[in-house]
């Protein structure tokens, strides 16, 4: 039974400096610093209330509500990133769910947590904040590589979520599209097939599915 082992909320903040010379460390403002809250959360349908995003064009919505992330990822990411220490959240996760990672979590699995029923939508591709917030340049680049970058949900019922309860999964309508596999093939490339296939899958997020379309219009014309 996978569990819901922490909640992690944030509001956009400024950060970085003008003068500073290193990108990482001039002027942005983001929402991935989050904290740990505990007792009940509310969750609606585009966000958990204390939670925000800055950019709104490319984070948050009704497909990007909720990000989650294993919770067995961190002692890896301690152990390969040595001295630095990831504390849950650290990788700008809703959600550290334990007894879950990339590989056992598909497109389109509803999840039913407290009160709440949520729906995976798409993996998470990590953005330059994550490097901005440990000041590691190579760090999206490596959760890349790892596709360890968790996934999405959107809310089909709100409700409260707390922390320690179980994720329980209700329905699993595509088996065979776990989300370390859609990942690799977005990142990697899909055949003609294959990406005509996830562009037609009617949970996985628009965003996504025009990517796979693109995809495979593109093999189309060689």
């Amino acid at each position: 039974m996978a569990i819901l082992v922490a909640i992690h909320v944030g509001m956009p903040k400024d950060h970085g400096r003008a003068d500073a010379s290193d990108p990482l460390e001039q002027p942005w403002r983001s929402g991935i610093f989050k904290d740990s809250v505990k007792g009940p959360v509310w969750l609606g349908r585009t966000n958990l209330a204390g939670d925000g995003q800055a950019d709104t064009k490319h984070h948050g919505g009704p497909n990007k509500a909720v990000l989650g992330y294993s919770a067995e990822h961190y002692p890896d990411w301690n152990r390969e990133l040595a001295p630095l220490e990831f504390p849950h959240g650290g990788f700008g996760e809703n959600f550290t769910i334990s007894g879950q990672d990339e590989l056992s979590v598909c497109v389109g699995d509803t999840y039913a947590v407290g009160d709440a029923v949520l729906q995976v939508s798409q993996p998470r591709q990590p953005c330059v904040n994550l490097a901005r917030k440990w000041r590691l340049p190579d760090l999206p680049a490596l959760v890349m590589k790892s596709a360890r970058g968790g996934w999405y949900f959107r809310v089909l019922i709100e409700g409260h979520v707390e922390a320690g309860q179980d994720v329980r999964l209700v329905e699993r309508p595509f088996p065979d599209m776990p989300i370390a596999r859609v990942f690799a093939l977005y990142r990697d490339g899909a055949d003609r097939e294959t990406a005509l296939r996830l562009a037609a899958c009617p949970l996985l997020s628009p965003s996504w599915r025009k990517a796979f379309a693109e995809m495979a219009e593109q093999s189309r014309a060689k």
